[in-house]
């Protein structure tokens, strides 16, 4: 932690900064994998939206 102190004795914290990165671009598994997931939930919500439609 960084500390200051100005004139009048007052002390000023301040939070260390992480390291910063540069993202990744998803490798084809990764790809493949999101897709997977966003198929299944497109197919829950769509059940979920017949059955409730069933129902009503």
């Amino acid at each position: 932690m960084y500390t200051t102190t100005d004139e009048k004795g007052i002390l000023n914290n301040y939070a260390t900064e992480p390291q910063l990165y540069y993202a990744q671009y998803p490798t084809q598994e990764q790809q493949n994998r999101y897709l997977f997931q966003g198929a299944v939930a497109i197919l829950f919500v769509a059940s979920i939206f017949l059955i409730a439609l069933g129902v009503s």
